[in-house]
C-alpha cells in the first residue's frame, strides 16, 4: 500500500464547510447570548434551556464566565482590557462552534453595548440572538450566591458591574427575560419562544 504525498501545488478534497456539518447534524447553528447582572441566572437559564433543547434532539454547548476562565483565558484578569479581551475570545470559540452546527449558549455579564456589539460583528448578526436576563440590583445582590456582591461592598472587589461599574442594558434587537416571578424552566421557555420567532433550528 503505497500513501500519496501531497505536494506543494496540491489540495486535497474540499473540507466539509458549514452547511454540510449542520446538515450531517440535522440542525442550524446559531449563539444565544445571555447577558445580565452577576446573580442574575444566566448561567441556570442557559442550562435549563440546553436541557430542553437536547430533550428536543438539539446538539448545544453552554460556556459560562467560569467554564471559560479555567480553560481559554485563564491567562486574564479583571481590567477593562482584559474582560474585553476575555469576551473577543468567548465570541471567536462560539463563532466556531456556531459554525459547526451547534446552538451555543453563552452567560456572560458582557455589561456594555459596545462588548455585546463586538461579539456580535464576531459571530455574525443572522447566528446572534441577545436575551437580556433581566434581574434587578437588589434581587442579585439577595441571591448572592457566590459571595460576590458581600466583596464588592467590603471593597475587596473593584468596578464590580452595577455597583461601581455599569451595566448598559441593552436596546435594541434583543430579547427581555424577566425572572422575579419566573422559574428558570418558565424563562428558557419564553427563550424557545424567541428562536422559534426566528426560524426553524432545523
Amino acid at each position: 500500500m503505497s500513501l500519496h504525498v501531497i505536494g506543494p501545488y496540491e489540495h486535497s478534497a474540499p473540507f466539509p464547510d458549514r452547511e454540510d456539518k449542520e446538515k450531517l447534524i440535522g440542525q442550524r447553528g446559531m449563539c444565544i447570548w445571555m447577558t445580565g447582572l452577576s446573580g442574575s441566572g444566566k448561567t441556570t437559564i442557559g442550562n435549563a434551556l440546553a436541557r430542553m433543547l437536547h430533550e428536543a434532539g438539539h446538539l448545544t454547548q453552554v460556556l459560562d464566565g467560569d467554564i471559560i476562565r479555567q480553560g481559554i483565558c485563564r491567562d486574564l484578569g479583571f481590567s477593562e482590557d482584559d474582560r474585553a479581551e476575555n469576551i473577543r475570545r468567548t465570541a471567536e470559540v462560539s463563532r466556531l462552534f456556531v459554525h459547526a452546527g451547534i446552538i451555543t449558549i453563552c452567560c456572560f455579564i458582557s455589561p456594555t453595548k459596545a462588548l455585546r456589539r463586538m461579539a456580535k460583528e464576531i459571530i455574525g448578526a443572522e447566528d446572534f440572538l441577545e436575551i437580556f436576563i433581566n434581574t434587578p440590583f437588589e434581587v442579585c445582590e439577595q441571591r448572592d450566591v457566590k459571595g460576590l456582591y458581600r466583596k464588592a461592598r467590603a471593597g475587596a472587589i473593584k468596578d464590580f458591574t452595577g455597583l461601581d461599574a455599569p451595566f448598559e442594558a441593552p436596546d435594541v434587537d434583543f430579547v427581555d427575560i424577566t425572572t422575579v416571578g419566573n422559574t428558570a424552566e418558565g424563562c428558557a421557555v419564553k427563550i424557545l419562544h424567541a428562536i422559534s420567532r426566528r426560524g426553524p433550528i432545523r
